[in-house]
């Protein structure tokens, strides 16, 4: 029981990163109908620039997020007005192309800037954890458990960070001005003009927040002590069956895949050598993707999505 729970909350702290770069993918398809497949190479580059900022300039860790998170809202809206801006009124394939593209340039950009040499953001919980039930022991400076659920304190930061962001983003979206009428936008572009909203700059916005969330979502995957090289950014790569298996146009969607996601890959990378070893090694990889077929067999718009009806 003890492996199981521990087992969960890894699940739960791993899945709370794919939510945060699940909504970050939302948040942009819901304001300009692109699927943005450049938010890998942003997640990556939000790494890069945390890193840069708590280990080379000596920052505090929280104060490096901050600093990064603002950089790639930046640089998002940059790409959004350069790249993105001309393709309105073009088929979302074409845009979708496009992110492709930019996707490919910027790992090229952070292959340079990482210049093939592994970076850190540190580690603001020491890979300390909460024992419950158990006897505490510390070996070295870490904080282990014996007999009881061990349950790693990064796991619980990740989970309450994204509670905290997600929950702060759901009320600004729904209360705030600025946000109904990203809303509008995303429900309807031509009723929005006609009342006076600027759709372009709704875009500019849900850009920065996408971004945003995909560079927060890269400094808690690092921040666990481990090394992070360009080629993580494919890590994000995993959201896309959270968007799906949740709603491509949903926000709660996104939160409830990602969290399906993490505690699917958790569960099989803990119980997958014993109960099915044949599957072979790093099969919990595999399983993002299998649940992401079974639910388009059930429900193609997925578990939040709307279903669309086409007449004919």
């Amino acid at each position: 029981m003890s492996t199981l729970l521990s087992s969960l909350a890894t699940g739960l702290g791993q899945g709370a990163v794919y939510a945060l770069i699940a909504v970050s993918f939302v948040i942009i398809y819901r304001a300009t109908g692109v699927l943005n497949f450049a938010q890998p190479a942003l997640l990556i580059l939000g790494t890069f620039a945390t890193s840069v900022f708590a280990t080379q300039i000596g920052l505090p860790f929280w104060l490096a997020v901050v600093l990064g998170v603002l950089i790639i809202a930046i640089l998002s809206v940059g790409i959004e007005r350069v790249a993105i801006r001309p393709m309105v009124g073009r088929p979302a394939f074409s845009a979708a192309i496009v992110t492709v593209g930019l996707f490919i340039v910027l790992l090229v950009v952070a292959f340079r800037l990482f210049d093939s040499q592994p970076r850190t953001v540190g580690d603001p919980w020491q890979l300390q954890v909460f024992c419950l039930g158990g006897e505490a022991t510390e070996s070295f400076g870490v904080v282990g458990c014996t007999g009881g659920v061990q349950i790693y304190q990064n796991a619980v930061g990740r989970v309450l960070i994204a509670l905290v962001v997600i929950g702060l983003l759901g009320w600004w979206l729904s209360r705030s001005k600025l946000g109904l009428a990203m809303r509008a936008t995303s429900l309807d572009q031509e009723t929005a003009l006609a009342q006076g909203i600027s759709v372009g700059r709704m875009f500019s916005i849900s850009w920065a927040i996408g971004g945003g969330l995909a560079a927060l979502a890269g400094a808690l995957l690092a921040a666990n002590g481990s090394v992070v090289q360009a080629t993580d950014a494919l890590f994000a790569l995993v959201a896309l069956p959270a968007i799906i298996i949740g709603g491509l146009d949903s926000l709660r969607g996104a939160v409830v895949g990602g969290l399906i996601v993490g505690l699917s890959m958790a569960l099989t990378k803990t119980y997958q050598t014993t109960f099915a070893p044949w599957l072979g090694t790093n099969f919990e990889n595999v399983v993002p993707y299998l649940l992401m077929l079974i639910v388009l067999l059930v429900r193609p718009y997925g578990i939040f999505g709307t279903r669309e009806v086409q007449r004919v």
